[in-house]
């Protein structure tokens, strides 16, 4: 069991290491981890308000390799809302609701300070609708899914930020930029890094927190205003990232129930979360080259399953950034198959699978689509991306921390950690 989060988070702030010290947390900023990932962090942090004039051009297109001030292939560029003209601090996670009587699209907008809600229909355009402050102080690790036209968000080292629940509905009559308060506030756990949530079953499930070992931390909210505890995940310590789903794959055993893949720091833990207060572990398996499990996805057919690891780039020989391939046939004995070096030698740090290709944020080398289509014979091939970091693509923590790629419109959201909100459209073929 693993419970001390390591250099791997490597995004702390002075502030949030004095914060942490009485938030019970699995992180502690006394080790030399811990201390180790505040220096990293700190060698490469740059305030958004210090960081290169960013470019601001909208509707410009990827043409010999450059649209704006962006390197580029077969990605356009559609708008950049930088991060002082929607509530300031530093960016970090980003999701996407699509209003269902509108049909109109909204970029969820994480930053250090709170949550951004902007309206990207005309995304040539966007506009910034108000922010969702911290509940009770700054975080660099922010986090958000939505559910039923909710948003469920949850803060790193903030000792009682809990999981606040915000009505996107609301976001339909706004005129001028607000200040909003949470619809409610769920106080089963103070600090977590991170959040997931199966839209199919209605359950969202809070990881890296101080409950459960770091764990799983399982809520029912097909009530949103009102979640409720289901249970927890305790039985392999700290999670970084899960993707949880009613499962279709190949592996006959466990079609039909609810299944949650976990990053767990130097594993891929398999759990079957069908029965939320009985979960059980179906497997757990370490791989070559581990150094930081991060986050991963499954591919459609859920027969892979790709997995980023967030320091194998800085601590490994080879720089080159790279995507773990895992062959799920048995869920029992995922197999790790290969490994996808990419042409970048930037840091991986979270991806999402759509129609056949992958949408990476790779901090300094940006957004990267890689096509997922030959994945049985251990092939990923680069097909287009969009460095929203000019200026290097080295392994340091700036530049692009996650993207939304699952808009009808087939806009993609990309948040920087210093550039704020990139939208930009792919030039690909349907898959």
């Amino acid at each position: 069991m693993r419970i001390l989060r390591t250099a791997g988070l490597a995004v702390l702030t002075a502030s949030l290491v004095a914060l942490s010290m009485t938030a019970a947390s699995a992180h502690d900023p006394d080790t030399p981890e811990g201390q180790a990932a505040a220096r990293t962090f700190m060698a490469d942090h740059v305030p958004a308000e210090r960081h290169a004039v960013v470019g601001t051009a909208a509707g410009v297109p990827c043409v010999d390799g450059k649209a704006d001030i962006y390197p580029c292939e077969n990605v356009d560029l559609l708008s950049v809302l930088p991060l002082s003209r929607m509530g300031g601090g530093n960016g970090n996670d980003v999701w996407g609701w699509t209003d269902p009587s509108s049909g109109k699209e909204y970029a969820i907008v994480g930053r250090t300070n709170g949550t951004a809600f902007v309206d990207v229909s005309t995304p040539t355009s966007p506009r910034y609708l108000g922010n969702l402050p911290s509940n009770g102080g700054s975080s660099s690790w922010r986090d958000m899914k939505v559910y039923q036209d909710h948003a469920f968000i949850v803060a790193d080292f903030i000792t009682g930020h809990g999981m606040q629940v915000f009505d996107l509905t609301r976001l339909r009559s706004i005129t001028t930029p607000q200040t909003f308060t949470a619809d409610a506030l769920y106080k089963g756990f103070g600090p977590a890094h991170n959040i997931a949530i199966n839209e199919e079953t209605g359950f969202a499930y809070a990881v890296g927190s101080n409950t459960c070992g770091g764990g799983p931390h399982i809520v029912d909210i097909r009530t949103p205003k009102s979640p409720v505890k289901a249970g927890c995940v305790s039985q392999d310590g700290y999670t970084h990232d899960t993707q949880c789903v009613v499962y279709r794959g190949p592996d006959t055993t466990y079609r039909g129930r609810e299944i949650c893949f976990n990053a767990n720091e130097d594993t891929l833990t398999i759990v079957d979360v069908t029965t939320k207060s009985a979960p059980v572990q179906i497997s757990r398996k370490g791989y070559s080259g581990a150094q930081y499990s991060h986050q991963g996805w499954l591919t459609e057919d859920q027969r892979y399953f790709l997995l980023d690891d967030e320091l194998d780039e800085s601590r490994g020989t080879d720089k080159r950034t790279k995507t773990y391939i895992w062959d799920l046939a048995r869920l029992s004995s995922p197999v790790h198959t290969g490994t996808y070096s990419s042409p970048a030698t930037a840091i991986d740090h979270n991806q999402y699978v759509k129609g056949g290709y992958t949408y990476q944020a790779n901090y300094q080398a940006g957004l990267r689509i890689l096509d997922v289509t030959q994945v049985a014979s251990g092939r990923l091939t680069e097909v287009g991306y969009f460095d929203i970091h000019p200026a290097s693509d080295s392994a340091k923590f700036n530049g692009a921390w996650s993207d939304y790629p699952y808009f009808a419109s087939g806009i993609v959201l990309v948040n920087g950690i210093e550039q704020g909100l990139v939208v930009v459209r792919p030039n690909l073929p349907s898959r």
